[in-house]
């Protein structure tokens, strides 16, 4: 090889290589296990150790509060008992005898991750603290976690069994976001509420500095806290028509991980319309004709994948099912979304006939 050539490769590589390398290191978080995903398809964007069973601290009044809003009258009147009002931690102050609405409960819960909120919420929700738990479990297993087992509704270290994943989080605070009561509670930067002890008003002021200062797209989260957990975060934003939900456990950084997430989840992908709701278009396949799909999909796709989505039909031979198929979207050969085919139904505008015109017509056919 000529020494010229030679020269000018060792330049190359003295050169590409940091590039190389700068652009890995570009993208990194301080967290030991992180998630972005696409909020309405679930779709893991980017992901770090986010499989692993962890300490979660308060993210896990998520799912306190899904199951509050799922079981409970948010107009109860709740009375706060002596075991509420005396959890440790972070606190609303409540006082034992006193009575505070369930849904301002669940706003202290979310906006100042009040303990005692928690316990409180526990104990008139699920009768105990222990069935409160149970419905926790259940709810998780609903949605169908692996790594997750709750032990108490407010997250404080004081059970073994007490832990989660982040994509586990991820997939709670999508099944939160389902609820408007939850989106309006965790999107809210200040709330007041009564105070029957006192002249004055609570007013509390959310945690989540995301939503407060440092992010003009957060729409939501929860944080969390634990001198064993250490910082754990749960956030969502929007922008444009896509929202995406970002976790964090084990994060000096959070705040900055969670921006640093969101703006790679928005500038690598876009929404994509895979099919509108309605009847599908036949092309050159006459079974397309009667047959339609019952909900529009979207996708989150990047540029260069959204040319390689395939649709793809799988027609089902069982006359007893209430659909004829599937249609399917394949990203290079794996199935990203899926949904049942229905017959068009065909609206009957002829009225029921009386027996006399049904014999009538009878006896008709008969005389032909």
């Amino acid at each position: 090889m000529r020494p010229w050539l030679i020269m000018v490769m060792a330049c190359l590589l003295v050169f590409i290589t940091p590039l190389q390398a700068s652009a890995e290191e570009s993208f990194a978080v301080s967290a030991e296990s992180a998630i972005v995903i696409e909020a309405e398809s679930g779709r893991v964007l980017w992901e770090k150790d986010a499989y692993s069973e962890k300490r979660i601290a308060s993210i896990t009044k998520i799912m306190t509060a899904i199951v509050a809003i799922e079981q409970g009258d948010l107009d109860d009147s709740v009375e706060i008992s002596e075991q509420a009002a005396g959890t440790e931690g972070s606190s609303l102050y409540l006082q034992a005898g006193e009575e505070v609405k369930l849904e301002d409960l669940l706003y202290g819960l979310m906006l100042r991750s009040g303990n005692d909120s928690a316990i409180a919420i526990a104990e008139h929700v699920g009768g105990s603290v222990d069935g409160f738990v149970f419905l926790m479990n259940e709810k998780a297993n609903e949605l169908g976690l692996e790594n997750t087992i709750f032990a108490n509704p407010h997250g404080l270290d004081d059970h073994e069994n007490h832990y989660s994943s982040a994509y586990d989080m991820a997939m709670i605070m999508q099944g939160a976001m389902e609820f408007d009561e939850f989106n309006t509670i965790s999107g809210t930067k200040v709330h007041r509420a009564p105070n029957e002890n006192e002249d004055w008003e609570r007013v509390w002021k959310n945690k989540n500095r995301l939503l407060t200062e440092r992010y003009e797209y957060a729409t939501g989260g929860k944080t969390g806290y634990t001198d064993r957990a250490k910082r754990t975060l749960v956030t969502s934003a929007k922008k444009d028509d896509m929202e995406l939900i970002a976790v964090t456990l084990n994060a000096p950084s959070d705040w900055d991980d969670h921006v640093r997430m969101f703006e790679y989840g928005f500038d690598t992908y876009e929404m994509h319309r895979l099919i509108d709701a309605g009847e599908l278009e036949r092309g050159q396949d006459e079974r397309y004709e009667d047959y339609e799909v019952h909900r529009s999909v979207t996708y989150p796709l990047s540029e260069d994948e959204s040319a390689r989505v395939l649709p793809k039909i799988a027609w089902t031979t069982d006359e007893h099912l209430p659909f004829a198929g599937y249609l399917q979207f394949q990203l290079d050969n794996e199935v990203i979304s899926e949904q049942p085919i229905f017959r068009e139904e065909v609206e009957d505008t002829t009225e029921e006939l009386s027996f006399w015109e049904r014999l009538k017509n009878r006896f008709q056919q008969m005389m032909e």
